[in-house]
This record gives structure tokens, C-alpha cells and sequence, in this order.
């Protein structure tokens, strides 16, 4: 797994295999990193990657020169190893080692950008868009990203669906 572009372009991302995670394919991220390449400019902006994991988007975000990345994940042994990486990069990004439903309940920043990549028997991803959505998370021209395989559909009219692979990709603007 690699950093797909930006100030880091080619460097490994380093994890240990017994993480309890699912990386997004290099190949799916930079589909969808094409797609907010086009559409946005990264510098200035906050993320907010909920299921961080192993850390990729975070740091495919921040290596596009992102303001600043929040990584939340549960899982202590993912924060450590997102926070090593990150060190290992000179990258900016916060750890948040915390439930991802807790979080958004408890947070008032608002985001430019949400990824959003629990795994794929996750029971609560309306839960979660629902929050977002409530406490109106993203800012203005903002989006909100969901990854998740075909048994989820959120039927919306505002939304755009790219798929490649097992990897669906649910694209909310604003």
C-alpha cells in the first residue's frame, strides 16, 4: 500500500497485518482521488476519516497538502501505527482514538471533507450519514465520502455512486 499522490507520492505505508482492518485498494483509491482531484483543491481544506485503520486516506489526503486531517478510529493499535507513519512522513495529522458514532456526536467542527469507511457488516452507516447530515458536519462545497460493498444503498437524489471493484463509493456534495 502506497501513497497514490501529492507531497509523498510513492511512499509505503507501513502496517501490522494483523490489524483488524480492510485497506482500500491502491487501485479504488486513486479512482476516487482522480475524481476529488478534478472537482477540488485540497490546499486549506480539513478532513475528518472515520474507520482511519491503517491511515491511507488520511495520508492521501495530507500529502495533497491538506490543512489539517483528523484520523478517528477505535482500534489503539491503528491510531499507533497511523501516528508512526505520520511521523514518519512529517505529515499533520490528529489521532483520535474513539467510536466513530461517539465522535460525531460530540464534535462541532465542520469538515470540507468526510471519508467515511467502516467494514463493509457495519449495521450503522445510515446512522452515521444521518448525524453528519443533522448536525450539518460539511461545509459549503464540501463531501462527504462513503465506502461500503453492495448490500448498502442510501437511494438519494443528491448522491453519486462509483464502484470498482467490491468497493462502492457513495458521494455526497454540498
Amino acid at each position: 500500500m502506497r501513497i497514490i499522490s501529492g507531497l509523498k507520492k510513492g511512499r509505503r505505508i507501513t502496517f501490522d497485518k494483523k490489524l483488524p482492518v480492510r485497506p482500500t485498494t491502491d487501485k479504488a483509491k486513486e479512482a476516487l482521488f482522480n475524481i476529488l482531484n478534478n472537482r477540488y483543491n485540497f490546499e486549506k481544506k480539513n478532513v475528518l476519516d472515520l474507520f482511519a485503520g491503517t491511515g491511507s486516506i488520511s495520508f492521501e489526503f495530507a500529502s495533497r497538502n491538506c490543512e489539517k486531517v483528523f484520523a478517528i478510529d477505535k482500534n489503539y493499535k491503528c491510531i499507533k501505527n497511523i501516528n508512526k507513519n505520520s511521523d514518519n512522513f512529517n505529515l499533520n495529522i490528529e489521532t483520535v482514538c474513539c467510536d466513530a458514532i461517539e465522535y460525531l456526536q460530540k464534535i462541532t467542527r465542520k469538515f470540507d471533507f468526510i471519508f467515511i469507511d467502516p467494514p463493509y457488516k457495519y449495521q450503522k452507516y445510515h446512522t452515521l450519514k444521518d448525524i453528519i447530515f443533522e448536525k450539518k458536519l460539511i461545509k459549503k462545497n464540501g463531501c462527504l465520502i462513503i465506502e461500503h460493498d453492495d448490500s448498502i444503498s442510501f437511494g438519494e437524489n443528491n448522491i453519486e455512486l462509483k464502484k470498482y471493484g467490491i468497493s462502492h463509493f457513495s458521494i455526497f456534495s454540498f
